[in-house]
Formats: C-alpha cells, sequence, structure tokens
C-alpha cells in the first residue's frame, strides 16, 4: 500500500433498529479523519454500510410482519438519510445484501475450504442472538446465562455446524498483536484481548442452518443448507467492498490499492470479532492484516444508561434536533470534544450548551468576530502586512506552531481530544494577545501603526489556522469562517501549512456571527 492512501472503515450497522448516537459517534469520528487526511493530500478512501444478515434481523422482521429483505430495505434508509443529515463524506456504501458482497464471501469461504480450514461438526452451547455470537459455558455461567451486552436471556443450540479453525491460528496473532503495539487501540482494550487470548480459544462455529434463517443470508458454497455466519459475513465487508476477492465482476480490483485498510473503527462490544475473528480468516487466506483496529466507548445520557423507557435514548430524530437547535457541526464538535475518543462519555444537554457558549462562540467566534471588525474599521477591510516587532505574539506563534505540529499525530492515533485542545489552545491564546495589547487603543495613535498592523496580522493568521484546522471537524462552519477572511477551506490547510502562509492585502469581510449565544 502506497504511503498515499488512508482506508478508514466503520462497523456495517445492523438493520434490526434505527440509528442513534452510538453510530452517529463513529461515523462522524470516521468522516473527520477521511475529511483531514484528504487535506493533507492523501488518496482517502471511507467505507461505511449496513449489516443486514443474522437471526437478529429475521426475528425483527418476523416482530413487525415483514420479510428481512423489506425490513433491511425499509431500515436502510434512515442510516443514509442520517448521515446526509450529519454531512458524512463516506466514499462507499456497502450493505451485506448486495451481490457484490454475498458472492465474494462465498469465494473467501471456499478458499477455506479447499485448504482444510473449515471442518463439519456438531455445535452444542449457548448463543446471544443479540450479539449473533456464540458463548462458551463458563462465560455463561458467569452472566447467569444472559447476555453480557443486552442483559437477555441466552438461547441453548444444538445442531450440526461448519467450524473454521480458529485456534489454529491463536499463536500467529498473539505474535502479531505483540509485535505491532498499534494493532490494538486504545492500549487497555488491547490488554483484554491477549488476557482473553491467554485463556485459549475454542475452534469457531461459522455457519446456521439455513432453514432456520427463512433463506436469509449468504449460503455456504460447499453446503447451499446452510449459511455462512453473520459475523464472517459482516467482517468480509472491509475486503470485499474493495472488489476483492476478484471474481470476474464489475467490482474487481476497484480499490484494491487501498488494502490493508488503516483504521477500522468499532465501538468496544464488537472488539473481539474484529481482534480476533478477522484477523485470525485473514492470517488463514494470507491476506495483510489492518493496521489499527480502534475501539471506543459506549454513550450514556444525562448520567444514566440511555433507555427507551426512561426517555433519555439519544435517536436519530432526537440527533436531527440537536442539530437544528444548534447546527450539524456543533452536534459533531461536542461529541469529539465531550470525551477522549476510547473512553465511557455522557451526552448531557447543559455540558453542549455549555462548551458551545465558552469555546465556540466566546471563543471562535469572537475572534473571528473581533479580527475581521478591526481590520475594516483600520485598514479598509484589507490584511495588513508584518510591520513593528511585537514580542507579545510570540505566544501565539507558539501555541499555533503546537497546533500544526502536533495535529497529524494526534489524529494518527484517534486523539480528537488532544486535537481540539490544541486548536483551543490557539483560540486562547489569540483572543489573550487581543486583551493584552489592545488594538483597539493603538489606532487613536497614528505612530504606532504599524505595531497595529503586526497585531491583526497576527490574529488573522492564527484565525485562518484555527478554522483550517476545525475544518474537518466543522466543515460549514469553518467554510463561512474562512470566508470572513476572503479564503477558502483550500488555502487555510494542507500538507505544507505553516505560519505566514496568509497573504497581506487580503480582502476580509464582515459576515453574521457562526455561533449566537445561547441561553
Amino acid at each position: 500500500m502506497s504511503e498515499q492512501t488512508f482506508y478508514v472503515t466503520t462497523p456495517i450497522y445492523y438493520v434490526n433498529d434505527v440509528p442513534h448516537i452510538g453510530h452517529s459517534y463513529t461515523t462522524i469520528a470516521a468522516d473527520v479523519l477521511a475529511r483531514f487526511w484528504r487535506a493533507q493530500g492523501r488518496d482517502v478512501h471511507f467505507l461505511t454500510g449496513t449489516d443486514e444478515h443474522g437471526i437478529k434481523i429475521v426475528k425483527s422482521a418476523a416482530a413487525r410482519e415483514m420479510t428481512p429483505r423489506q425490513l433491511a430495505d425499509d431500515v436502510v434508509v434512515h442510516f443514509q438519510d442520517l448521515w446526509k443529515d450529519l454531512n458524512i463524506a463516506n466514499d462507499d456504501f456497502i450493505r451485506t445484501s448486495q451481490p457484490r458482497h454475498e458472492q465474494r464471501v462465498q469465494a473467501l469461504v471456499q478458499r477455506l475450504v479447499d485448504q482444510d480450514d473449515i471442518y463439519e461438526g456438531r455445535y452444542e452451547g449457548w448463543y446471544d442472538e443479540g450479539q449473533e455470537e456464540f458463548v462458551t459455558e463458563s462465560t455463561a455461567r458467569d452472566n447467569d446465562y444472559k447476555s453480557a451486552i443486552t442483559s437477555r436471556p441466552l438461547t441453548r443450540y444444538s445442531e450440526s455446524s461448519w467450524f473454521f479453525r480458529l485456534s489454529k491460528y491463536v499463536p500467529a496473532l498473539i505474535e502479531h498483536i505483540q509485535a505491532h503495539p498499534r494493532f490494538i487501540l486504545p492500549e487497555a482494550r488491547r490488554n483484554e484481548v491477549l488476557s482473553k487470548l491467554a485463556l485459549g480459544v475454542e475452534d469457531l462455529s461459522i455457519s446456521r442452518p439455513l432453514e432456520k434463517l427463512g433463506g436469509w443470508g449468504v449460503p455456504m458454497p460447499n453446503d447451499p443448507t446452510h449459511s455462512v455466519y453473520v459475523w464472517i459475513d459482516a467482517l468480509s465487508n472491509y475486503y470485499t467492498a474493495l472488489g476483492m476477492p476478484k471474481i470476474g465482476d464489475e467490482f474487481d480490483g476497484r480499490c484494491e490499492r487501498f488494502w490493508p485498510c488503516d483504521l477500522h473503527l468499532i465501538g468496544k462490544d464488537i472488539l473481539w470479532f474484529h481482534a480476533v475473528y478477522w484477523p485470525c480468516m485473514l492470517l488463514a487466506l494470507k491476506i495483510p492484516l489492518p493496521k489499527t483496529i480502534f475501539a471506543h466507548g459506549w454513550w450514556t445520557a444525562e448520567g444514566k444508561k440511555m433507555s427507551k423507557t426512561l426517555g433519555n435514548f439519544i435517536s436519530n430524530d432526537d440527533i436531527r434536533h440537536i442539530c437544528g437547535t444548534y447546527s450539524r457541526d456543533v452536534y459533531r464538535y461536542f461529541l469529539l470534544r465531550a470525551v477522549n475518543f476510547g473512553s465511557d462519555g455522557d451526552f448531557s444537554r447543559d455540558q453542549l450548551q455549555l462548551r458551545y457558549n465558552a469555546e465556540l462562540a466566546n471563543g471562535v467566534g469572537n475572534l473571528l468576530s473581533r479580527t475581521v471588525n478591526m481590520i475594516g474599521r483600520y485598514f479598509d477591510a484589507a490584511v495588513p502586512a508584518v510591520q513593528d516587532d511585537v514580542p507579545e505574539a510570540v505566544a501565539v506563534r507558539e501555541a499555533a506552531e503546537a497546533l500544526l505540529r502536533g495535529a497529524a499525530p494526534a489524529m494518527e492515533l484517534c486523539q480528537f481530544h488532544v486535537y481540539l485542545d490544541l486548536v483551543m489552545d490557539l483560540v486562547y491564546a489569540t483572543n489573550k494577545f487581543i486583551d493584552v495589547t489592545e488594538p483597539f487603543k493603538l489606532a487613536k495613535d497614528a505612530a504606532r501603526k504599524g505595531r497595529l498592523a503586526t497585531i491583526l496580522y497576527t490574529c488573522a493568521e492564527a484565525v485562518r489556522i484555527i478554522l483550517g484546522r476545525l475544518a474537518p471537524v466543522m466543515p460549514e462552519t469553518a467554510r463561512r469562517g474562512l470566508g470572513q477572511l476572503g479564503l477558502d477551506e483550500s488555502a487555510a490547510q494542507g500538507q505544507a501549512d505553516r505560519w505566514g502562509l496568509l497573504a497581506p492585502g487580503t480582502a476580509a469581510a464582515k459576515g453574521e456571527g457562526l455561533f449566537p449565544r445561547k441561553s
């Protein structure tokens, strides 16, 4: 893979229910990374989509008196519409019911069959239908025979099945995890996987009788009476969406250059599938492993676990209401600002309003407004050139250089809180710079116009860098703000960005406030 490519994925989301805050969190994070690396000149591919097979879908459809296909077609629209509403710029949207995916899953499974990595056996044990997960007797007993995720009763199964020789590849997986510290992030999740692997792993049942699924699923290529286990089916999407393996259709190798994947973004509840099942399958197929699997935390709401019963469940309708009250850019900002990515977070409307007013209205918006207004008043709306030396500007330069230097390393580790801390450090340093130098007083003394010019250039250049770095998180707001400085988004960010790129004479034009205060 060329170093100039960047491939990021979200999980493919189950269509047994409509999207909520958790889905939006992962997808916004992926979108921000995709936008950031595109601006740095990387060839980016951003994939999301929906997982449409499995017993959970079949049962959800039956409960609604629909076929699984009808349910999938109905629910997928909610995801696609929400991503449009949140300004998600994904390059592809895959559905596991699409022929381009199903046929490639069968090709991958057939390769495993041909090399004797799949064998026939019998599964007897517990199954978590909510997670589509096989559960060991000890794990089932430890959780009182209920799902560790949903608390719903486990189901007892005894049926013929096809098994993948998972245990055969676990030693190689452990070696890979130990040799590549960034393969699983955050570190606590990496340690969690290694600890569990050390306890031993059994081979994996990878099929279900197709009749139990009403024919809904990907038939095993060697046994059409069985369906491919939903997680083998679902995880393959990251590879099949690129047109791999080649099967002779129009999608063949279409995006082959993006493999291996740079980053799988997932919630921590599906870490085991991504960090064990998926890489072991790839090891068996001799396909290079993804570079990083990053598992983020869960959301609570107003300090409590989200629940439709409690009325604090943040659904797609709630998301749209929040975006209507503030903006979709503010929603995107708050999700990545409110919690360290990787930790659990709490969605609080009071905290949203506090951060909005303090950081965006009083911080970013006020800084832009002050800067553009003073340039308009004192320099006929043209950004002045640096003239006199202003020692107080050093703090602003240092904050700007820290942001420019630290942005890419923060994004490489999904440290959105670090990235936004650096942005806000520059905002605070520049607002403080204005307060200390008092340019509105200097304007009264013609002899000090050189100092005034340097101060306002410093402010304008800081604003350019701030808005350029906010653009991946808040694309529309950044574009409007940069327009007031006479710039477009491409002029404010890029691989060679450094201090001093704002050309003197650039026309500044006062516009509407970016963030009207909320009370």
